[in-house]
């Protein structure tokens, strides 16, 4: 039995000219993942959507979250909260899907609660005990970053805003925060979500993976590493020289920025790509080991994309997202083997997004185990 632990830390520990990558039982063991569950995954902040899912008063979606079900929902006071998707009653699920309402009711019998999640009605309760003040609903710690919903299951999580500054910086010229929704998917992949964190952010495959979709705008060649730090990567996907650009964006972009994607993570589960006129983001929501859920979201900056170009880059996005789960897919099929061991990773502006996650993990993984 490996201790993938212990494997972990000793990873993380190679001189960062020589880093390698994690055995496959560490993307396939079930052991693994129930631990990361109680530890990486329980207490990391979660990325669950854009703040513009929910523009209006009681408009809500709802999302599973490990064993969660949860509630997001805008408040009759502006506020957007995460809620338990859990009657106070006998547990039944109070919503699904996405919608507006004025109340959540249960299905069951008929308990009844605010957009605050307060009891307002519980019908034929004589229970001398029962007091409606001790039965809202749970509310999860949450905060929101550039447009960004996020949610931590941790009671005494504390918000991770303070620890990005040169990701802020980053991003600060785009004016992510101000960019629209005009597209939301979700569907179900066979693969590890850290398997994905790691694909998506490095450019060591774009060219191969990506030759008709990514390639010509994209290529690997002219990846660079970028700003990481506590909890966060990133890496720049240049353009060629001449390439036509794909949009404006905002005002105080410079000519660099407007010809490159920035792809950046916040760990552990958020990956997105931020370009001048197009922002895309993967939240990735673990099932099993095996097994993910995968919203993806894409926003718009102002008018700068026609109703026809959105539509071509949605389809874009479908394709590049197909050609990433096929080979995750087949890899994850792959990593059971016995002869899927650690190999070498390439250079830091290919694959060292990848070794700041490890670094990362094996952070978190101290701490847990102390």
């Amino acid at each position: 039995m490996l201790d993938l632990g212990a494997i972990l830390q000793d990873v993380a520990a190679l001189p960062a000219d020589r880093p390698m990558g994690m055995p496959g039982a560490f993307y396939t063991s079930s052991d693994q993942f129930s631990w990361e569950k109680k530890t990486v995954l329980q207490h990391g902040w979660h990325c669950l959507g854009r703040q513009d899912e929910v523009p209006e008063a009681g408009d809500f979606f709802t999302v599973q979250l490990l064993d969660e079900p949860l509630i997001v929902v805008r408040g009759d006071d502006g506020v957007i909260r995460v809620l338990a998707n859990v009657c106070r009653h006998r547990g039944m699920p109070l919503a699904e899907g996405a919608g507006n309402t004025k109340r959540f009711t249960c299905a069951y019998h008929a308990w009844m609660y605010g957009r605050d999640g307060a009891l307002l009605r519980a019908a034929r309760m004589e229970n001398q005990g029962f007091d409606a003040a001790n039965c809202r609903l749970h509310s999860y710690k949450t905060q929101i970053w550039k447009g960004f919903i996020y949610c931590c299951l941790d009671a005494d999580a504390v918000p991770f805003s303070d620890a990005s500054a040169a990701l802020d910086a980053l991003l600060d010229p785009y004016e992510t925060e101000t960019f629209r929704l005009v597209h939301v998917a979700q569907e179900i992949w066979h693969t590890n979500w850290k398997c994905l964190v790691e694909n998506f952010m490095e450019g060591y495959h774009l060219s191969v993976v990506h030759p008709h979709t990514l390639h010509g705008y994209t290529p690997t060649g002219l990846a660079k590493k970028s700003a990481s730090g506590p909890g966060f990567t990133s890496y720049l996907a240049n353009y060629p020289d001449g390439i036509t650009p794909r949009g404006s964006g905002a005002k105080g972009l410079s000519a660099q920025e407007r010809q490159r994607s920035t792809l950046f993570a916040r760990f552990p589960t958020q990956v997105a790509s931020q370009a001048a006129s197009l922002l895309v983001s993967l939240s990735i929501f673990p099932i099993t080991a095996e097994t993910i859920d995968v919203k993806w979201t894409m926003s718009v900056y102002g008018d700068d994309l026609d109703a026809d170009t959105i539509a071509e880059r949605i389809a874009l996005w479908e394709e590049v997202n197909a050609e990433d789960r096929q080979k995750l897919e087949r890899m994850q099929r792959a990593l059971r083997s016995q002869h899927a061991q650690s190999g070498p990773l390439a250079g830091d502006d290919y694959e060292g997004t990848i070794r700041d996650f490890q670094l990362w993990l094996a952070e978190q993984d101290r701490i847990f185990r102390s």
